[in-house]
């Protein structure tokens, strides 16, 4: 534990996220004994643990193994070396092969936890992540019960498949289907660092232009509900979001208000004129670039609605799928005009951490790797609002002040806009019960259903074998 946080500390920000808010909080860390840690902090944080060592969405900070990393640069080591069993962990698999397109782990017998009695070996002796190709070939081997579980799929992949076999469930039997909300809700981004996005004005026009309830028919099938704020909605954030409501500093009705009008009155004020299908300035046409994830058809399928919106307004916007390290890297690194994500993801119990997501404190020109605030947000708005979110960061769970500082930082944030949030994010997870059965589900409801998180041990733990 030691090791791996003054390694962190050591790189801030040049090994992910974690090392970026290690170097930020942490002024010291050191073993009391062999089970516990003692962490000094640089500034006051109760939620440290939270943020950092629970899995409060889908990760936490890895600990690395000293013995290994001891004498290795982590900036090139790889971790990964059949022959010496690379890489290895505490779970009860181990890695048996890697490509470009697949991961095979086999489980070890010897597992310390089954020896000890903490908890059995999980039933599966082999498990298979692979990219199986685009979703109509990934649906097609599902079918075939050559997977036993989809990463998210559309209502209308989940039907043909349900229509195909008894045997292929989903989150609920009924419509919806789907898992919704996932904790990071969907939202429209912009380089905030480029022109024209960098005025607000500019932002709320692409605003004004989008038709949330069309999405939610077309993009989504009517399988999740459009987002008043950028929190998923879960209660304690919707009660966030009710008190900035009431205070008068948050108008959803005005954020959900499709004004095609009012969109063209503020372009026009930036001296835009429409010629022929498209507004132009100074002989340049307005033009916005939306790149996805090739992996996620939900936010492809919300960008090509978008696109279609924008199109028909006046703006010649595109969208355009980019491999998934490469989409990771374009954000990070600010390389990108707009984009279909989901990075407000943070908080859901309470607010801070997602609005901390904003915070100048994380600002880095264009080029060099950002951890947070990958929209380069900046002024002199974005500065008085984090200045408002690091007080509300000092302050304990719960306390009535954050509440109050909460009202303030919406205050700013509604005016600026700086991304706009679009949709609760909703999973359809089909699994197949041809041969493994207790899978997750509303009515077996034990963990929730995505497998691509750190609590997937969890479900592993509980499946059985169908006969």
């Amino acid at each position: 534990m030691v090791f791996t946080i003054d390694m962190l500390r050591s790189h801030p920000g040049e090994l992910g996220g974690f090392s970026a808010s290690m170097d930020q909080w942490v002024e010291s860390v050191n073993k009391v004994d062999d089970l516990t840690v003692e962490f000094v902090l640089k500034d006051s944080n109760p939620r440290f643990q939270l943020d950092y060592f629970s899995v409060k969405i889908y990760n936490s900070v890895y600990i690395m193994p000293e013995h290994i990393w001891g004498d290795q640069d982590p900036m090139t080591f790889k971790f990964y070396d059949a022959a010496q069993g690379w890489p290895i962990g505490t779970g009860p698999y181990t890695l048996a092969s890697v490509s470009p397109t697949e991961f095979v782990y086999v489980r070890n017998d010897d597992w310390w936890g089954a020896k000890t009695g903490w908890r059995a070996l999980p039933q599966p002796e082999r498990l298979v992540w692979t990219w199986a190709g685009p979703p109509e070939t990934r649906a097609a081997l599902m079918g075939e019960h050559r997977l036993d579980s989809l990463m998210d799929v559309t209502l209308g992949t989940l039907q043909a498949l349900q229509a195909q076999s008894d045997n292929i469930i989903a989150w609920y039997e009924d419509l919806p289907k789907a898992w919704v909300p996932d904790p990071c809700s969907r939202t429209f981004e912009f380089n905030l660092g480029r022109e024209p996005w960098n005025d607000p004005e500019m932002r709320w026009a692409i605003n004004y232009v989008i038709d949330r309830d069309q999405i939610v028919e077309i993009a989504y099938e009517s399988s999740t509900f459009k987002s008043r704020h950028f929190f998923p909605a879960y209660p304690p954030l919707d009660a966030y979001v009710d008190a900035a409501e009431a205070a008068g500093v948050w108008d959803t009705e005005q954020l959900w208000t499709t004004d095609t009008a009012r969109a063209a009155e503020i372009l026009e004020s930036k001296g835009y004129v429409k010629n022929g299908d498209y507004y132009e300035k100074d002989g340049q046409q307005l033009t916005l670039d939306i790149t996805t994830h090739e992996a996620f058809i939900e936010k492809q399928r919300i960008a090509q609605v978008v696109v279609e919106q924008l199109q028909a307004f006046g703006i010649n916007a595109s969208t355009r799928n980019e491999a998934g390290g490469t989409w990771g890297d374009n954000h990070a690194f600010g390389n990108f005009e707009s984009r279909m994500g989901w990075q407000t993801c943070g908080s859901v119990n309470e607010p801070w951490n997602s609005l901390d997501t904003f915070s100048t404190n994380w600002l880095l020109p264009e080029g060099e790797r950002a951890s947070r605030n990958w929209w380069r947000w900046q002024g002199p708005a974005a500065e008085e609002y984090s200045a408002i979110v690091e007080e509300m960061g000092t302050l304990p769970l719960g306390d009535p002040r954050v509440e109050e500082l909460f009202i303030q930082a919406m205050d700013i944030w509604f005016d600026e806009l700086p991304v706009l949030p679009i949709t609760q994010a909703k999973k359809i997870i089909p699994f197949d019960t041809t041969y493994w059965t207790n899978w997750p589900t509303a009515e077996n409801d034990y963990i929730h259903p995505p497998t691509w998180w750190q609590h997937t041990h969890y479900i592993i733990h509980n499946l059985q074998p169908a006969q």
